[in-house]
């Protein structure tokens, strides 16, 4: 994040366990595991974990190919949970930092986000319902949505340019919209492994889970290697 001494670091992947094709239409059958981890930047090359949240599921998906769009569906059961770790105990002090103190944080749920995707451009709109959560004050329904651009057109030297957003509305305490969006490049073939480094901008309610009640907004830069 910048001007501010936050770092995160997103480990993890999906891979396709079966995929099945009959005519216009493929199906996959997939696994997944992430870990999302925020840490602090100290001297010496330190950087302490503060917290961290697990991340893990099954999900299927389904698509219908197009002469110039295909039309498709991702399914995802999944569960996740969040920590806090060592980095965050005022260990001088004999205290959590930030008056905050561990909590139970769990959600295991099922999400649908049908699209509509072409060589250039993905859109999305769908929604989460949590069939268990803690702690109770967690709305049950996320509305999501959001758009996907590659600038292919803008290639140069291999170098593509790219566009996202995502908007999810849930409840809190009170209804809110988180809104994330981000502008970088990939190097590379756009759609295989690769380099991307990015731009961001977030707006709403904390993605980690022990702070899942703390509004954040911040401009942050990064990059992902997509394997």
């Amino acid at each position: 994040m910048l001007c501010k001494n936050e770092i995160r670091l997103d480990i993890g992947g999906s891979r396709d366990l079966y995929h099945f094709r009959s005519g216009d239409y493929s199906y996959s059958f997939g696994a997944e595991l992430f870990t999302y981890t925020k840490l602090r930047g100290e001297r010496d090359f330190h950087f302490p974990v503060d917290a961290v949240d697990y991340f893990f599921g099954v999900n299927f998906g389904v698509v219908r190919k197009g002469e110039k769009s295909d039309l498709g569906m991702r399914a995802r059961i999944s569960h996740i949970s969040a920590h806090f770790v060592d980095g965050h105990y005022d260990g001088p002090n004999g205290i959590w930092r930030d008056s905050r103190n561990p909590q139970v944080y769990s959600r295991e749920f099922i999400e649908l986000l049908p699209f509509i995707a072409t060589s250039e451009t993905r859109i999305y709109l769908g929604g989460t319902y949590l069939f268990h959560v803690v702690p109770r004050d967690l709305g049950k329904i996320i509305l999501q949505g959001g758009a996907e651009q590659n600038l292919s057109m803008l290639s140069f030297y291999g170098i593509t340019p790219y566009a996202a957003i995502d908007l999810k509305l849930q409840k809190i305490g009170d209804y809110a919209v988180t809104k994330n969006a981000i502008i970088g490049f990939k190097m590379g073939d756009f759609f295989a492994p690769g380099l991307r480094i990015y731009a961001g901008y977030f707006d709403g309610m904390s993605i980690h889970g022990e702070y899942y009640n703390r509004p954040e907004k911040y401009f942050s830069w990064g990059f992902n290697i997509d394997i």
